[in-house]
């Protein structure tokens, strides 16, 4: 559970964008969306390997970048 410390002289939108920053590190916006629907396992699978393929490409394009 994401959890921030709110300063006496802090205001409620600067708090507010505290929690929501730490929330998206934690993943837990993401998953929350990603347990909204049931998901099949065949979708699972697919969006899964195309992650992967993703993320291979971009370590391929960083490394030809250096």
């Amino acid at each position: 559970m994401a959890k921030i410390e709110i300063r006496k002289e802090e205001s409620i939108d600067k708090a507010l964008r505290k929690f929501k920053s730490k929330i998206r590190k934690e993943g837990i916006l993401e998953e929350m969306k990603r347990r909204e629907f049931y998901e099949k396992p065949s979708q699972r699978r697919r969006r899964e390997k195309a992650q992967a393929v993703k993320r291979e490409r971009r370590r391929q394009r960083e490394s030809e970048l250096q």
